[in-house]
This record gives structure tokens, C-alpha cells and sequence, in this order.
């Protein structure tokens, strides 16, 4: 395949613009500190004209725009600068979490789960063992990027078969696929929080009963749905489309001298099983905790039936998280002390270490981001907003699914200019989720109908993080694979994967299942 360097077509000149333009845009802090700015100015401005709503809440109290540079406001900004970043409402959770899954991931548990699952599985079944392995690796999304796309790639070469669409196939569950997964991990701990933070705005009470596991049922049977879509467009589509490859070529001669083929060794077999032995020892510990009566996690038995004790029980709102961690954590240590890659309490202190030194670009972010989130809460603007954009989509009449598409399809446009997930629902939550509720609709309904479009189009934008890498992966088989190659080359998976998720979810919102514990689809002042 040609990179396109000449005769470019409209398609090819639309990703060469959508690049252009992305990188034109500025890094996500500084985009952040402009938007608090921005903020900042436009309360003052509005505030002179003096916009009131009535608050939708039961007080039904008249909201007007604060002004954040008055007097009060400045002294305002200054005195909370600290509590906006130490408050800003991912921050503690996807830190906590990641100190557990960071030990599984720099241990080794992670990187030989993934390729002894998928080394194991049947040839027939490949593809969609590189899927779904690909859609669970979202737990520890560095190592997913890392290990699987050229696992992918010399395993579909060993079979005979074009290791460009190995690749794609274990990138397209990696990115594609990671909003789904059989279980909660960092991703859903940040938006979740996130979400709730914008909920409060329209009914703390609301808020307060909402927890992480808000879209767990159905990202969990996402899994299934994407694992057969993915099957489907690899074997059906993409690796038709490459064609036969040259396997004499000198790239595929260098991109063979790897030990990514090698099964794994007895002692990490070792390891594995005794990882997730203690896993399940763990899980089942941390049931206890909440299943049986009187345990010390449990709701209040008198709250309604069993189901809703434990759905509004401390584990499944603050106490998650930490299990979370807890679980990685321990399968990690066990794994990294069988395997020798842990010798000592230093290893893993190191390990904790690496990992938090890996998050320092989120914890810059989370500065600037807790600043325009709390300023924007402050001014009022987000309820302003949220309750004038109601009204104006209630008069256009766009409600119900077509609403939710809409939505869907502004956040895949905004998802080709802006890579961060969580940066881009920062900007999007305090101002959708309000709009969302005004029209009836849960702030879990929004935040799922995020999560669809973001990972349905990170494989086709190449402001994704790691979008490089994985040219540079298949650059070892082909030398002339460009962005526009690997777009190309990836665009099936996301308009399947978009179509089919989307339609999942409108059939889940017809049909009125909740989405995770406590998560319905309509909101209920």
C-alpha cells in the first residue's frame, strides 16, 4: 500500500487537513488554562446582562451568573486554586487505582496474561482472541498498546497471514474496544467521577447515589458485541483488503527477530496460576465484605431489597476504588515474587513509583482542569447552559434517540482534534450533563453515549497517544505505511464498531435496562 504522497484523493486530503488542525490545537493543559480564562471573562460579560433561570432542583431558587472577577470572584480564584486541583474529582481515584494495576503491569502479570491467553487459544479463533484480549487489556492500557498490536502482528505472520492485519486487529480491540470489559478499572473510576461531579450541579442528592459502576452492565456485554464485530471486519474486510504479503520482504526478515512468539516460560505459568488464584481469593475476601448481613461495607438493610443494599452500600461508592487497586495489586505481588521480577519491598516501591512518574502529564492536567471545572460550576454558566440548552433542543423537538445520536456524533467529531479521554469529557460533562437531565435523561446514559463514540474513533485520529507507535509497528513490515495507510486501514473497524455499539445502546434504552447497579436510563428529578 502507498502512503499517498501522490495523487491524493479528497479522503487523503481530509486526513492531512484533520492532522493539519489538530496540531494546531494546543496541548491539552494549556488548552485548559485558556478555557479557565476564557471562563473567567465570559462570567464577567454575562453577568452585566444579567441571566437568571430557575433552578430545576426542588428548591426551585432563581440562578443567576456569578461574576469571577469581581471582587469576591478574584478573591475567590486565588483562595481555592489548591482545593479545585486537590478536589478535582478523577484525580485520587485514577491515582489510587493505578498504583495497584501499575504493580501487575510492571511485575510482568499483565504482559503474560495477555500473550498466554492469546498463544493458547485455537488458530481458528485468533482473531477474535486478539479482539477480545485487546478489548480486556483496557485495565492497563500502556501495556495493552504495547504488548498485543505486535504480538498481533508476528503471530498473524507465523500463520501465513498479513501481519498488518494482525496488527489492526489487536489495535482495534486495544483503543477501539476499551470503554467495554468484563471488569471496572481506572477508566471507569474517572469518568464516573467526572460525571457525578457534573450531576450535582442539577441535584447533589442525585449525585450522591451515583457510583463508578454506572455503566457496568453494559460495557460488560459490549464485550461480547465487539469481540464478534471485530472478528467479523478483520476476516471479512481489512485482511482481504491487504491482500497477500511478501513474507521474504526484508522488514518482515527484521520484524521476525523477536521473542514475542515464545510461549511462556514454567515459572511464569507458575506465576500466572498463583496470580490468579490470589485474585480470586482476593474477590471473594472483598465480598464479604458487603454480601452478608451485618458485614462492614453493607447498606442500610432497610433501604428495600438486597440488590439495593448492596448497590447503595459504602463498597460500591468509596470502597470500590480501592478494592479496585487491592485486586491488582496483590495478583501483581504474587506474580512478581514467583517470578523474581519483585525480590524485595523496594521492587515494589519502585514499581509504585515508575507508575505514579507515568501519571505526572494527567496530574499537570488535573491542575488545569480542576481549575475550569470548579470555575465554571462557580460562576453558574453550566446550569445557565444546561438549562437554555434544553429548552432550545426541546424546541427544535430533538429528543429521545435522535438526541442521543447527535451527541454521539459531536463527540466523535471532537474525539478526531482532542486524543485525551478524559480531558475531552471534562470539557463535555459540565455542559451535556445538565442539558441530558433538563430533557429527562440519567447523567450514566450520557456518559455511556460518550464512552461509544470517544473508542469508536480513537483508531482514525491521529491525535491519539498512541497512534505513532503503532506506525511504527507496522512500519516494521512495511516502511511506506503512513498515517493515512494506517487510517485507512483502521476506518471499517470504527464505523462498525460506532454503528453497531450505537445500536446496542438504543436498544438498551428502548428496552429500559439499567446500566450498571442503580444506573437507569431516565432521570427522575
Amino acid at each position: 500500500m502507498e502512503n499517498g504522497k501522490k495523487n491524493k484523493g479528497f479522503f487523503q486530503k481530509f486526513l492531512d487537513f484533520v492532522e493539519w488542525l489538530g496540531n494546531k490545537l494546543p496541548h491539552p493543559v494549556t488548552l485548559f488554562a485558556i478555557l479557565a480564562l476564557l471562563t473567567l471573562v465570559a462570567s464577567a460579560i454575562l453577568s452585566t446582562f444579567e441571566i437568571s433561570v430557575e433552578h430545576p432542583g426542588e428548591d426551585q431558587e432563581t440562578v443567576t451568573i456569578n461574576n469571577l472577577l469581581d471582587g469576591e470572584g478574584v478573591s475567590y480564584i486565588f483562595s481555592s486554586m489548591t482545593d479545585n486541583f486537590i478536589n478535582f474529582a478523577p484525580l485520587g481515584v485514577v491515582l489510587i487505582t493505578m498504583l495497584g494495576i501499575g504493580v501487575a503491569e510492571r511485575s510482568g502479570l499483565i504482559s503474560a496474561a495477555l500473550r498466554g491467553f492469546v498463544l493458547s487459544i485455537p488458530k481458528t479463533l485468533i482473531t477474535a482472541g486478539l479482539v477480545f484480549a485487546g478489548i480486556m487489556s483496557s485495565l492497563a492500557s500502556d501495556a495493552g498498546y504495547v504488548v498485543l498490536p505486535p504480538l498481533g502482528a508476528v503471530l498473524y505472520l507465523a500463520l501465513g497471514r498479513h501481519p498488518l492485519a494482525g496488527l489492526a486487529t489487536a489495535f482495534a480491540g486495544v483503543s477501539a474496544g476499551f470503554s467495554a470489559n468484563l471488569l471496572l478499572s481506572g477508566t471507569d473510576a474517572m469518568l464516573a467521577e467526572l460525571s457525578i461531579q457534573a450531576a450535582s450541579v442539577i441535584d447533589p442528592q442525585y449525585a450522591d447515589g451515583m457510583n463508578v459502576a454506572m455503566n457496568y452492565f453494559f460495557i460488560a456485554a459490549s464485550v461480547f458485541l465487539l469481540t464478534l464485530v471485530g472478528w467479523f471486519v478483520s476476516d471479512k474486510i481489512v485482511e482481504p483488503r491487504l491482500g497477500t504479503y511478501n513474507a521474504d520482504s526484508e522488514e518482515a526478515t527484521a520484524a521476525t527477530d523477536t521473542d514475542e512468539m515464545n510461549p511462556l516460560k514454567p515459572i511464569e505459568k507458575k506465576g500466572l496460576t498463583w496470580a490468579i488464584i490470589s485474585m480470586v481469593v482476593g474477590a471473594l475476601l472483598a465480598l464479604l465484605l458487603v454480601v452478608l448481613p451485618n458485614s462492614p461495607m453493607r447498606g442500610d438493610d432497610a433501604v428495600g431489597s438486597y440488590m439495593d443494599t448492596i448497590v447503595q452500600s459504602p463498597f460500591m461508592s468509596d470502597g470500590l476504588v480501592p478494592i479496585i487497586a487491592i485486586l491488582f495489586f496483590i495478583p501483581g505481588l504474587v506474580y512478581g515474587l514467583i517470578t523474581r521480577s519483585i525480590k524485595s519491598d523496594k521492587d515494589v516501591a519502585n514499581q509504585m513509583t515508575e507508575t505514579m512518574a507515568s501519571m505526572g502529564m494527567f496530574i499537570v492536567l488535573a491542575f488545569t482542569a480542576g481549575q475550569f471545572v470548579s470555575y465554571f460550576a462557580e460562576s453558574n454558566m453550566g446550569l445557565v447552559i444546561g438549562v437554555y440548552g434544553a429548552e432550545l433542543l426541546e424546541t427544535l423537538k430533538l429528543t429521545g434517540i435522535p438526541l442521543i445520536i447527535g451527541f454521539m456524533l459531536v463527540t466523535a467529531i471532537v474525539n478526531l482534534f482532542i486524543g485525551s479521554a478524559s480531558a475531552k469529557w471534562a470539557m463535555m460533562a459540565p455542559i451535556f450533563v445538565p442539558i441530558m437531565m433538563q430533557l429527562g435523561y440519567s447523567p450514566e446514559l450520557t456518559t455511556m453515549a460518550y464512552r461509544v463514540a470517544d473508542s469508536s474513533t480513537n483508531i482514525i485520529t491521529p491525535l491519539m497517544t498512541y497512534f505513532a507507535i503503532i506506525i511504527a509497528f507496522a512500519q516494521q513490515y512495511n516502511k511506506n505505511v503512513g498515517i493515512g495507510t494506517l487510517i485507512s486501514v483502521m476506518l471499517p473497524y470504527s464505523i462498525f464498531f460506532f454503528v453497531t455499539w450505537a445500536l446496542m445502546l438504543i436498544v438498551w434504552m428502548l428496552l429500559g435496562l439499567p446500566l450498571g447497579p442503580n444506573a437507569p436510563i431516565e432521570y427522575t428529578p
